[in-house]
């Protein structure tokens, strides 16, 4: 069973329930028994014969948060996202003499 990283569940808004079951360790028999069962941890969504994992509650049921936090600047005078540029630095065309 390869292992599944959170990165991997972050990338998109849903998974397929074999993704999902290896996140939570389980095989695939037991994984798809569960699913058709409605006894899955966390909410199954069913499109015909395919089952989709909404990760957000896969994450929530991991204990992992469902938002990737930013990555830090790659400069370090760069402003962080929120943040205002430093007070000392003016729009071009307002020089003071």
């Amino acid at each position: 069973m390869t292992p599944v990283t959170i990165g991997q569940l972050r990338a998109s808004a849903t998974v397929d329930l074999m993704t999902a079951a290896r996140a939570l360790g389980l095989g695939r028999t037991k994984a798809y028994d569960l699913a058709k069962r409605d006894q899955f941890p966390c909410r199954v969504i069913r499109i015909g014969d395919t089952y989709r994992i909404p990760t957000a509650g896969l994450l929530e049921l991991l204990g992992v948060s469902p938002e990737q936090r930013p990555a830090t600047a790659a400069r370090p005078d760069a402003p962080r996202p929120g943040t205002l540029a430093p007070a000392n630095t003016r729009p071009a065309g307002n020089s003071r003499h």
